[in-house]
């Protein structure tokens, strides 16, 4: 291995390191410039992947889903450094200074609030399939909501909700909040008007939806065909080039376009099956199916006179 330090007698940069023996050798002339290298790895070998992780002695990452960010040490074990076994008195100290340690991590309202939050978080994530990445933005979020004391007076577990969902919206991961709603402890209402507090007073900036984003979930729901899909995409596609998608419901476009595309396509599911699977009434698909209409004319008529190709399906 070479490194770019000089050597002190002929002043080649050449320089080579040798870490078998722990020297340092200049390529030219080979003055041995240092005998002593320090090595920085582990003490111990390990020749596969399993054995190096087994004998690895790193902890767990820092994560903000764990209350103390998964850096807090624990008071064990019934051995000193040199593996022989504490007597009666010290033994007795340890628990002592075990159980002063464990309660001392508790003193502050603070960190009790973190404690039950990350609890739920974590209960909450596991049902809902979240992301790593969305669940440490979710705590990060909660947490900011912690510092500013929104919580005071409040529920835990609508905040917990709240954030979820922040994090799925601005992560753009399709979890609804009726669906969070259902697996919270609290009602929707008081979710979503958690989420609305969020929103106003951490100044979060949500991207809008994409009604194409909601196709394949609903489509899956009432297991229509792949063409009937594609060409619901196509409409919603034509609608944003006539700004139709501006200021309405992302879930009611998508139902609107994949009820129109159920028809065109003899693909037939009757309205209520439709909102039901999009997660919106009735009303809605029926006056965003009519603004659609109103707007596209017979171009959902010649999209579905045209053969799809490849490049038309993915433009």
């Amino acid at each position: 291995m070479e490194n770019k330090s000089s050597c002190p007698k002929c002043g080649n940069t050449s320089i080579i390191s040798d870490l078998d023996n722990g020297e340092r050798v200049c390529s030219n002339c080979g003055l041995v410039i240092e005998d002593e290298i320090i090595d920085r790895g582990p003490e111990w070998r390990a020749f596969t992947l399993t054995e190096k992780n087994n004998r690895s002695r790193a902890g767990s990452v820092s994560s903000l889903s764990f209350y103390d960010k998964g850096l807090s040490t624990i008071i064990k074990g019934d051995r000193d450094a040199a593996g022989r076994r504490l007597n009666t008195e010290t033994l007795v100290k340890m628990d002592r200074l075990r159980k002063y340690d464990n309660r001392s991590k508790f003193d502050e309202s603070w960190r009790r609030n973190l404690s039950i939050a990350m609890a739920e978080l974590d209960r909450m994530c596991v049902i809902l399939h979240i992301p790593q990445s969305v669940k440490e933005q979710a705590a990060a979020i909660y947490r900011k909501s912690l510092k500013k004391d929104l919580i005071r007076g409040r529920s835990i577990d609508a905040f917990i909700a709240a954030s979820i969902y922040a994090a799925c919206r601005a992560a753009e991961v399709p979890r609804p909040l009726k669906k969070i709603s259902q697996v919270s402890t609290r009602d929707h209402s008081e979710v979503a008007r958690t989420y609305r507090l969020l929103i106003k007073e951490l100044n979060l900036r949500m991207p809008i939806d994409n009604p194409t984003k909601f196709i394949p979930s609903i489509a899956a729901k009432l297991k229509l065909k792949r063409l009937t899909e594609e060409y619901a995409i196509r409409i919603l596609r034509k609608a944003r080039e006539k700004q139709e998608l501006t200021g309405k419901d992302p879930r009611g476009l998508a139902a609107a376009a994949l009820y129109m595309a159920c028809i065109e396509n003899n693909d037939k599911r009757i309205q209520k099956d439709v909102a039901n699977a999009a997660g919106t009434t009735e009303v809605t698909l029926r006056n965003r199916l009519r603004g659609l209409e109103n707007s596209l004319g017979d171009i959902p008529t010649r999209i579905f006179n045209e053969t799809p190709t490849i490049e038309t399906i993915t433009q």
